[in-house]
């Protein structure tokens, strides 16, 4: 039996993910809850386990193609009922045998708990449901159930590729899903690249040198690079002769969308306050030295989030949301703490959630966590959703300060600029010390001037003295 499976709801209320990278090819065996493919969202990338266990017989989009939710995504050949299956058509009864598979295969049985994963949205596809994209000819002929003897090694070779010998089924290129992305994107085929990470793994300095030429001889030359080519990769002319043309979608659709709706609805108002931060930058070096927090990284970053929820406390307001439909100010009893992560995707921004409950060291350990799973693009979509206010780090880039968008649905959002040693006034001398420009956004609709200028010194008081903390709990 020919079974399709359509793209689930991912839990986030979108419509429709891209395919990242497929994990399997027409012909391969699956196996139930395998990872059959890395999909991104306008959030996250994520694994898709199969349903269910059998061959591949179609994959219906294909990498870097944007497909609906609800729409087929691969379809399988589970072996039930077989016997009644009729044999395979000759050529002449192609097209009949494929209209006649497609009709089918978009009937989905229900799979219960004992048969397969619990996917949410998983299920049959109503009829009123979004029309599938057109996808490339060269996937049509992958509508064909079964295949005549002896034409295995034809199938497992790509129809532009095909004159080429078969290639042999081997162990998938170890890199994580923005690094096959990227490659993806440049044109790079990744079983070409030597990895020089840790075990094998293909880094984004390995796809990038594969992609500018400077590569060791071993790792070969990709198609798009032959025959002169290597200034167009990817399908874009990046020799600097013409306008470079990149697609809006995942990440910075999702960010695009969210960054307009945000300006254009709440008053953007923003303070500025430029802190003595010295004393801050003796914390976290003595905290680093200190071999009872061997293992905890704690940066100038968690020692701000600290002093953000310790400061949140004295004033709610800041940890709040408008609810225009209510016509009600929600304060949160939490602080779900946002942090922007800059990823090869775009920029994210997962929260720690009830951030206020947690150490300093408990809170660096939280905010490293994130960062690393934003970069590889293993964020979970329940960490992109729910924060309540949010921190920006734009002095990791040099910069000093800035005027941050709130997220959406937030009240604040506070920028850090670097840290920089300049003359000071300093008990009544100029001395020479650490200092750092703290940048809030508001929205003037929850948080009047009095309110965010009583929250961003306090934050500043504790960055200039972290032991007025104690003062706050």
């Amino acid at each position: 039996m020919i079974r399709d499976f359509p793209l689930p709801d991912l839990g986030e209320g979108l419509t429709e993910s891209e395919i990242v990278a497929w994990r399997v090819a027409v012909g391969d065996r699956v196996e139930l809850n395998q990872i059959i493919a890395d999909v991104e969202t306008a959030k996250a990338v994520v694994e898709l386990p199969s349903p269910f266990a059998g061959v591949v017989t179609a994959l219906h989009a294909g990498e870097g193609e944007t497909v609906n939710v609800g729409e087929p995504l691969f379809s399988c050949d589970t072996g039930e009922g077989d016997a009644e299956q009729p044999s395979v058509p000759d050529a002449a009864a192609a097209p009949a045998a494929e209209a006649q598979v497609s009709s089918a295969a978009v009937v989905v049985e229900a799979t219960d708990a004992a048969s397969g994963p619990n996917l949410v949205g998983y299920g049959a596809r109503a009829e009123s449901g979004p029309k599938r994209r057109a996808r490339r000819a060269a996937l049509a002929g992958d509508l064909v159930p079964a295949l005549p003897e002896g034409a295995e090694a034809a199938a497992t070779v790509a129809p532009e590729r095909a004159d080429q010998a078969p290639v042999v089924s081997a162990e998938r290129p170890r890199s994580t899903p923005p690094v096959r992305k990227l490659a993806h994107d440049l044109g790079i085929d990744l079983a070409q690249v030597h990895g020089s990470g840790e075990r094998g793994l293909v880094t984004r300095a390995d796809v990038e040198a594969a992609a500018s030429g400077l590569r060791s001889p071993d790792l070969g030359t990709p198609d798009s690079m032959r025959s002169g080519d290597a200034d167009r990769v990817g399908g874009i002319d990046r020799s600097g002769a013409g306008d470079v043309r990149i697609p809006i979608r995942g990440v910075r659709k999702h960010t695009a969308a969210a960054m307009v709706a945000s300006a254009f609805t709440a008053p953007h108002v923003t303070e500025f306050l430029t802190v003595d931060v010295t004393a801050t930058m003796e914390l976290v070096r003595s905290l680093r030295e200190d071999r009872a927090f061997a293992g905890h990284r704690v940066t100038p970053l968690a020692v701000v989030a600290k002093a953000v929820c310790l400061a949140a406390r004295r004033t709610p307001d800041v940890n709040a949301r408008w609810d225009e439909d209510a016509q009600e100010i929600v304060q949160f009893a939490s602080v779900n703490l946002g942090i922007a992560a800059a990823t090869e995707r775009g920029l994210v921004v997962p929260n720690v959630k009830a951030a206020e409950r947690l150490t300093l060291i408990e809170l660096a350990d939280a905010i490293g966590e994130l960062a690393v799973t934003a970069r590889e693009g293993r964020t979970r979509p329940a960490d992109l959703s729910g924060g309540t206010l949010s921190i920006t780090n734009v002095g990791v880039f040099g910069v000093d300060a800035g005027t941050p968008i709130l997220n959406p649905g937030e009240a604040v959002i506070l920028a850090t600029g670097a840290v920089r040693r300049q003359p000071w006034e300093f008990r009544g001398e100029v001395a020479l010390r650490e200092v750092m420009t703290l940048s809030l956004s508001f929205d003037h609709r929850l948080v009047d001037g009095q309110q965010a200028a009583s929250f961003l010194t306090d934050v500043g008081a504790i960055l200039r003295d972290p032991a007025r903390a104690l003062t706050m709990v």
